[in-house]
């Protein structure tokens, strides 16, 4: 699923395409990724309005309407957002999902292969309702040591499923906390409330500094997902333990583990360098 830096990767890339762009005779042509909304209701909502800001939030990515309404898309594995230049082509329409003009002979389309990506449609109080429910930006401004820490307070889960709790800490999935845990050095497995500050501020750091060097590489492909422009991420040449369970360590040399026990998802790390500490229970 994409994470932070594929969805930011796609807006900033998309967003200038975008913004302050109308829409114009919209078409819905698959009707099973909305939630929350009618068809009817959606296509009445864009139908002439114009796009005030491209944005994220989390792992979605936002289109604010000029009414104030809210478009919000969580992509999934397979979901794009794409603008074409020219009529779309037969095999750029057989993944179309909604798709609407914005002028000078352009179309913006949200594909999804697999259709396992959702659309909302919300209303001020709606959208704040739904940005509350998700823990503050890795990235932004005020997200310091002391922010993160009380976002991992009060919990005895495992730590690799605190850090990718979307109540906790928006945009980390399964592929950053991998990364960020194993340059923290720390065990995903490793009870919450057992780290120490030291090791608390090594996580911290890692989170940071894995998915800004991510971002810069324009997010991680491993099959479906692309940018906006259409071209694969790049970060994936530069991962140390997502998808490398049996292969030597680029740290020690030891062979990388791999388990789903903790979070019954992909997990892999160094059992030399991420030690086993007091464990998170199953």
């Amino acid at each position: 699923m994409p994470e932070l830096p594929e969805v930011e990767s796609l807006v900033r890339e998309i967003a200038p395409k975008l913004t302050g762009r109308t829409l114009r005779r919209p078409r819905l042509h698959k009707t099973d990724v909305l939630r929350r909304v009618s068809p009817r209701r959606l296509l009445q909502a864009l139908r002439g309005n114009r796009i005030a800001e491209v944005s994220r939030r989390a792992k979605h990515f936002v289109l604010r309407l000029e009414t104030g309404e809210r478009v919000v898309v969580q992509p999934r594995m397979t979901g794009s957002l794409v603008v074409y230049r020219a009529p779309l082509r037969p095999d750029q329409r057989r993944y179309a999902v909604l798709q609407a003009s914005i002028g000078n002979g352009e179309t913006m389309v949200y594909r999804d292969i697999r259709r396992l990506g959702t659309i909302e449609l919300l209303d001020e109080a709606q959208w704040h309702a739904y940005t509350a429910r998700i823990g503050p930006e890795p990235l932004g401004e005020d997200f310091d040591l002391r922010c993160f820490s009380a976002r991992l307070d009060g919990t005895t889960q495992a730590i690799k499923k605190a850090i990718m709790d979307q109540r906790r800490i928006a945009g980390v999935g399964n592929i950053y906390a991998n990364e960020a845990l194993f340059r923290a050095r720390i065990h995903p497995a490793r009870r919450t409330d057992t780290l120490s500050a030291r090791e608390r501020g090594r996580l911290y750091r890692a989170i940071r500094s894995v998915l800004t060097a991510a971002l810069r590489a324009h997010g991680t492909t491993i099959r479906d997902y692309r940018t906006g422009t259409g071209a694969p991420g790049s970060y994936q040449h530069q991962l140390h333990v997502y998808g490398r369970a049996g292969s030597p360590c680029s740290h020690c040399g030891a062979r990388l583990s791999g388990t789903h026990s903790i979070d019954g998802r992909a997990t892999t790390f160094c059992r030399r360098c991420q030690p086993r500490g007091r464990q998170a229970r199953p």
